[in-house]
């Protein structure tokens, strides 16, 4: 919820935990402390209303209560976090009575001593701005807000209603696909028939439908027929009415002013097209809800009647019933849809800036028809030479132009559709670079570091982390990108037009602040989220920021930065990534020890070749990835992170066993080259939190590989896992894993270049059935080993394996013989 909220959801929690006993606290201090927790659940709960209403709708007083709010927030949990890292902090062990060990205790008493009178006098500070914001939220009417915001919108696709088709392209094809569909099935089937398309903001979903519902109009197939949009704040006693009035406006001319209820409208409905053949198109919804309220008013009547319908969200379609996914534009019909609106039929540049100006245009277009369209009409009134400056703006509705304020404000009827707190994660997707591939894995480890997931229902917050993944693909926002045609999501990517729209909302919140090459200069005082983009960062005495209040550091393929701030400066970060920045040494982690706040720590393609061992005193760090950065070992200290979830080491990173054994709270873990580290494999069977495990090896001799595969099957909540034997064309046998009992929640199960004697037992929809993607080689398969994966016409095909995104059997290479191989590879789509 941080946009709308700061940090005040992980504040309210971490100020009850201050009123616990053990942290010894003044009872005045605990009163002010209670104080706070009430007047700021009511300042969130004024600040949720205020995060519904888009920014453009805000008053401007509104907006400054909202920002102090928010930064507000932000100051008193670093208070707070600050003080519980330091009185929890453990004092260094030393022999029990010992002169030593007595004196270090003394120095930690005065330690926690010191914390306490420092908190209370903050907590009197903040309680004194609390009190004055608070007085303010009455002067700006932030209560009433909401009031009138529904009654505000205007829906910008309108205008696609009435483009003339002469003037679209490549929509001819998608609409006779889409007629197909409709005509599906025998002549004398006249059951009605549903098609929804679905597809992302912008992509031509309403013009498709449009032109679909014209085509089928002039064939005068239909009794009644209509076209009705519903939009994202539906009233629907209106919905039901325009209904009537589309089917038949001489009838229901004056239905606007008669007073009935939505279950009068639905039986007028439903008697009006008894029997008879209609077409109606269905346009814009945005919830199942409303598609749920809407069918029962649209009876079948056996006569062949159709019905088409749009949204961005995928669970909307799905319910519906047939789905087309209507597909972005491709490169050659973008450029021809450009240029038809610049010039005319048949117009194209002819001189080569303006030809790489529009290719990049093209490209940050990404065939959304809308996007194109708006981009191209922008530019119809412009000279060639201004080109360059319009791509410089695409998105940000800089230029005064209808076109470009409507592509803006579809665009944000998505953002602002979503709950807060996705609302929240989508926005923390603008510190990655333009076209950056994200990883799924790591964007949902980083949206916990910030405190941005909370475990609830009884799920995990990488589980729950999953969710909100998929919700924003599941509406469009974010781009999945899938694993080799598997059906496995491993990263994914955002739109470009989506980011600059959040660039936008981001930077006028304060939520981040991306440094690239269109920003040089850094002027805010109080930033909070810093990321820096392919840049070669020289000495600027301009560029001074403080980093006291920055929560996260992200550099993204940096030459140099001649200017990097010393670690010790960032007070409060909890999110430090440097990620192909190949300018970063083992020097540049001098007292990294210092940042106690620490969650996540990326060292992705650097050059350290030693982690500091007083890594150690991060022990609230959850993620430690150092991929491609060189480090031959783990310092023992790493023993010490018991908080420590998501571990992936470079290719020759050796793991000592005395670490390996003691980071049982890790759920996943990558290891490379494990035959460097043999003794931390018999450890592996002490981690029993893991849910994925990845293990690369090569040169192990049979007793190491066996000591593997005990050590996996002593983990009983594996989900994901993979073994890959890097040897290049060699192959290599694991047995022992028919005594493995896998969770019944295994989901992948991947051996690389690795043969097992046969298929396990396990392997069956009983045990595993929420397995989805399995690769095995196996030496020898049996019939009664398939009995139910290959024999259809017993019905165990259908029964065992439609649940299979990807299944692939290998043969082994020769020599091996094979006694009985009745198959090769199965594929099968979800």
């Amino acid at each position: 919820m941080e946009i709308a909220t700061g940090a005040m959801g992980s504040l309210l929690s971490k100020l009850g935990e201050l009123l616990k006993e053990e942290y010894n606290l003044q009872k005045s201090v605990k009163k002010d402390i209670k104080f706070l927790s009430r007047e700021l659940t009511m300042m969130q709960a004024a600040l949720c209303r205020v995060g519904e209403v888009p920014l453009d709708q805000l008053d401007d007083l509104v907006k400054i209560w909202a920002h102090e709010v928010r930064e507000l927030s932000y100051d008193m949990e670093d208070v707070v976090d600050t003080f519980l890292v330091r009185v929890e902090q453990n004092p260094e062990q030393a022999e029990p009575g010992s002169s030593k060990g007595f004196t270090r205790k003394m120095v930690n008493l005065y330690k926690k001593g010191r914390s306490r009178r420092q908190i209370a006098d903050e907590i009197k500070d903040i309680k004194d701005r609390v009190k004055e914001v608070a007085e303010r939220r009455d002067r700006c009417r932030v209560d009433s807000v909401f009031a009138s915001y529904a009654t505000t919108i205007v829906d910008p696709r309108l205008s696609a209603l009435f483009k003339k088709v002469t003037e679209l392209v490549g929509i001819n094809e998608a609409r006779d696909e889409l007629i197909k569909r409709l005509s599906k099935g025998s002549n004398a089937s006249k059951k009605l028939k549903i098609v929804s398309i679905v597809g992302a903001g912008g992509l031509g979903k309403t013009t498709l439908a449009k032109t679909v519902y014209d085509k089928l109009v002039l064939g005068k197939e239909f009794d009644s027929y209509g076209f009705v949009p519903v939009g994202q704040n539906p009233d629907m006693k209106k919905i039901f009415k325009d209904i009537l009035l589309e089917l038949d406006k001489h009838k229901y001319m004056d239905i606007g002013s008669v007073i009935l209820d939505e279950r009068q409208l639905i039986n007028e409905l439903l008697q009006f097209l008894d029997k008879k053949r209609y077409l109606i198109v269905i346009d814009d919804i945005w919830g199942t809800s409303t598609w749920d309220l809407i069918k029962n008013a649209l009876p079948d009547s056996n006569c062949g009647s159709k019905i088409i319908t749009t949204t961005r969200i995928a669970k909307v379609a799905e319910e519906v019933g047939d789905i087309y996914n209507l597909q972005p534009l491709s490169d050659d019909n973008s450029e021809k849809l450009f240029y038809t609106r610049i010039f005319g039929a048949d117009g194209k540049c002819s001189d080569n800036q303006s030809i790489e100006v529009s290719k990049n245009i093209l490209k940050k277009c990404g065939g959304v028809s809308l996007s194109i369209i708006t981009i191209a009409s922008l530019l119809a009134s412009k000279p060639k030479d201004d080109w360059s400056k319009v791509y410089d703006s695409i998105g940000f509705g800089q230029e005064d132009n209808m076109d470009v304020r409507n592509t803006r404000k579809i665009l944000s009827f998505s953002y602002y559709d979503l709950p807060i707190h996705l609302r929240t994660c989508l926005l923390y997707l603008t510190i990655f670079p333009e076209d950056y591939l994200i990883k799924k894995d790591q964007l949902i480890w980083r949206w916990i570091a910030e405190g941005f997931i909370q475990e609830e229902n009884g799920l995990g917050s990488f589980e729950q982390g999953e969710r909100y993944l998929n919700e924003l693909i599941n509406r469009s926002m974010i781009q999945p990108i899938e694993r080799y045609h598997s059906g496995i999501i491993d990263d994914c990517r955002i739109h470009d037009m989506v980011l600059d729209l959040i660039r936008s909302l981001s930077s006028e919140e304060n939520f981040s602040t991306v440094l690239d090459k269109e920003q040089h200069i850094l002027s805010q005082s109080n930033i909070r989220r810093l990321a820096i983009h392919k840049r070669i960062l020289e000495h600027n005495p301009q560029a001074k920021v403080g980093m006291t209040q920055v929560r996260s550091f992200n550099a993204y393929m940096c030459g140099r930065m001649d200017w990097m701030p010393p670690l010790s400066s960032f007070n409060v970060v909890r999110v430090l990534v440097l990620d192909s920045c190949h300018f970063v040494e083992s020097a540049h982690l001098e007292r990294i020890g210092k940042l106690l706040h620490l969650r996540y720590l990326g060292l992705v393609n650097t050059a350290i070749a030693e982690l500091p061992k007083e890594v150690g005193h991060l022990k609230f760090l959850q993620t430690l990835d150092i991929w491609g950065s060189g480090i031959e070992e783990l310092p023992l200290t790493v023993g010490k992170l018991r908080q420590l979830i998501y571990l992936r080491t470079d290719s020759n990173t050796r793991v000592p066993a005395e670490v390996m054994g003691k980071l049982t709270s890790l759920q996943q873990l990558h290891l490379h080259s494990v035959n460097k580290s043999l003794d931390a494999i018999v450890e592996l069977r002490k981690l029993e939190e893991l849910r994925e495990l990845g293990i690369w090896f090569d040169k192990m001799d049979h007793s190491a590989r066996r000591v593997l595969v005990e050590s996996v099957c002593n983990l009983r909540k594996i989900q994901v896992l993979g073994v890959w034997y890097k040897s290049g064309d060699e192959w290599t046998w694991l047995n022992g894993w028919e005594a493995w009992v896998p969770h019944p929640r295994l989901r992948q199960f991947f051996l690389n270049a690795v043969f097992l004697p046969r298929i396990p037992v396990w392997i069956n929809s009983s045990r595993v059935a929420h397995l989805s993607y399995l690769h095995l080689g196996v030496d020898f398969i049996d019939v009664q080993d398939l009995k139910y994966s290959i024999q259809e016409d017993r019905g165990g095909c259908k029964e065992n394996i439609e649940s299979f995104l990807s299944i692939q059997w290998c043969m082994p290479p020769p020599p091996m013989k094979i006694e009985d191989m009745p198959i090769y590879t199965f594929g099968f789509d979800p």
